[in-house]
């Protein structure tokens, strides 16, 4: 016990994994499916009157009837999906937890809407199909590895028809200074989050250079040790905009987050439009 403790409170190399796929944990799974649902809570999604917002504001910047296949990446439970297929995208979103896509799955047959949802790793994604358009939306862009990042901006890249645009966002160098280094620890007595009977969780909120940070949540229980490691990397708009030109990107716009409000440099996030 004592080595396990251990090493759950070392600082671990960059872009280590976790070992297990949280997101398709039977308990985390039913509770982030919980936070994504919440209108007023946003550490999932977003509030919903920001998603709102965000809607309208892509309905008029790249309009459906010019591009009206759209991918939705990280779609999770269809928040964004639903309200893009209403205004008139035909949708299809990726995901990779079973619980968000079989959830979302069974809310647009209630709804009646033609939404086409794939669970699937997009790293691994080949659907065999070209979009008119693709979102990556709430940062889910700068959680990957510098590897992983390049794949995905090749995925979208190679699933978009000449002319198709990209609209993702991500975390600022702005928030990162805002980032503190902390190591707290809680005793779960009834349960909670990350499991549903009694644990202890060492939180370590650690910075990296080139503007990544990591929260490594350790669970200790009766029954096991388990580390979930939590990456960040955040981006100058000069950064976000090489990698999206390494790719073969080229730059409509960048604004400071996706509903259109106008970039600045003390932002914490930024949101880029990218054409193919």
């Amino acid at each position: 016990m004592f080595n396990s403790i251990s090493r759950v409170l070392e600082k671990p190399p960059l872009y280590t994994k976790s070992e297990v796929a949280f997101w398709n944990d039977e308990h985390i799974s039913k509770q982030m499916l919980k936070a994504h649902l919440d209108p007023e809570f946003e550490g999932a999604s977003r509030k919903l009157t920001f998603i709102e917002k965000s809607t309208a504001w892509i309905k008029e910047i790249v309009p459906p009837s010019n591009f009206p296949l759209l991918l939705d990446m990280g779609c999770g439970p269809g928040i964004y999906a639903e309200r893009l297929a209403t205004v008139g995208y035909q949708v299809t979103g990726i995901d990779f937890s079973k619980r968000s896509i079989d959830y979302a799955q069974n809310s647009s047959l209630e709804q009646g809407l033609d939404i086409t949802y794939l669970y699937q790793n997009y790293l691994d994604m080949d659907l065999n199909k070209l979009f008119d358009f693709t979102i990556m939306i709430y940062c889910d862009y700068g959680a990957l590895s510098t590897t992983d990042r390049q794949i995905v901006m090749q995925k979208v890249f190679n699933h978009l028809r000449p002319g198709g645009k990209f609209l993702l966002d991500v975390f600022s160098a702005a928030k990162y200074n805002h980032f503190q280094e902390k190591k707290t620890w809680e005793i779960c007595h009834n349960g909670g989050f990350w499991r549903e009977d009694k644990y202890v969780v060492l939180n370590g909120c650690y910075k990296y250079s080139n503007n990544v940070t990591l929260e490594q949540i350790s669970i200790i229980s009766s029954r096991e040790t388990a580390t979930y490691y939590l990456w960040n990397s955040y981006f100058t708009k000069e950064t976000l905009i090489k990698e999206a030109n390494d790719a073969g990107f080229k730059v409509c716009k960048v604004f400071g987050d996706v509903t259109g409000n106008p970039y600045q440099e003390d932002n914490f996030t930024i949101a880029i439009l990218l054409e193919k």
